[in-house]
């Protein structure tokens, strides 16, 4: 298994991607089932922009969520006076 990548950040970065997390399991997902069962009442699927263009939108935010609990997983905190030396 490769090793996995270091991510540095401050506390305060580290914070912000807590809250994005948190964010994104939350509302932003609700916020897309909602759009999806909109889209799914307009009818057929084979043929629904806003269905397709929801789901896409699903895509893209689980995949950031993996992302961000990546990153978060993998943080290493550093002091804001540290910054200067990466």
């Amino acid at each position: 298994m490769p090793e996995e990548k270091e991510f540095y950040m401050t506390e305060e970065g580290l914070k912000k991607l807590q809250d994005e997390l948190e964010y994104l399991k939350t509302e932003r997902r609700q916020e897309i089932v909602e759009r999806i069962k909109i889209a799914r009442d307009f009818g057929d699927l084979s043929e629904n922009s806003e269905y397709d263009a929801a789901k896409d939108e699903q895509a893209f935010v689980e995949s950031r969520i993996l992302q961000v609990e990546n990153m978060i997983r993998n943080a290493v905190i550093i002091q804001d006076d540290d910054v200067s030396q990466i």
